[in-house]
């Protein structure tokens, strides 16, 4: 998929409550991220991910991906839709740190049946921008 095509979606629901699950309009909440803006924290740069996969934003998720362990494509599957997310635990990934953890569920339905995946994302600053390093699934 490339970069208008998610951008193009993403700008479609900038009047809708953000999919992250902050309770938040769209376009007070992720979309500046997706639109270049560098999030704050690691769980903000989490929740835009996860924003990203609702949205079927693949580009992003590269561009927020860590040089190291960044895919050279990503393909994601039309018949997965992202539906909540819930942040267990954050440590660190504050406004001063330069590494983090978020664990999170995030729900997901595919091909009618409902998912969970419980993940331990680990975020570190690169460039000076919060990326995403890896994940531990339990």
């Amino acid at each position: 998929m490339g970069k208008g095509a998610g951008r193009r979606r993403a700008n479609a629901t900038t009047g809708r409550v953000c999919p992250c699950g902050s309770g938040r309009a769209y376009a007070e909440c992720c979309a500046p991220a997706h639109g270049g803006d560098a999030p704050a924290t690691a769980e903000a740069l989490m929740r835009s991910r996860f924003s990203a996969f609702a949205l079927g934003d693949s580009g992003y998720l590269l561009r927020s991906w860590h040089s190291s362990t960044r895919p050279s494509s990503l393909e994601l599957d039309p018949g997965q839709r992202w539906t909540r997310l819930e942040i267990v635990e954050t440590e660190r990934g504050g406004l001063l740190d330069t590494a983090g953890t978020v664990t999170f569920h995030a729900h997901y339905r595919d091909a009618g049946r409902p998912g969970t995946l419980t993940e331990h994302s680990r975020f570190v600053r690169e460039d000076g921008r919060w990326v995403y390093l890896d994940g531990d699934q339990p």
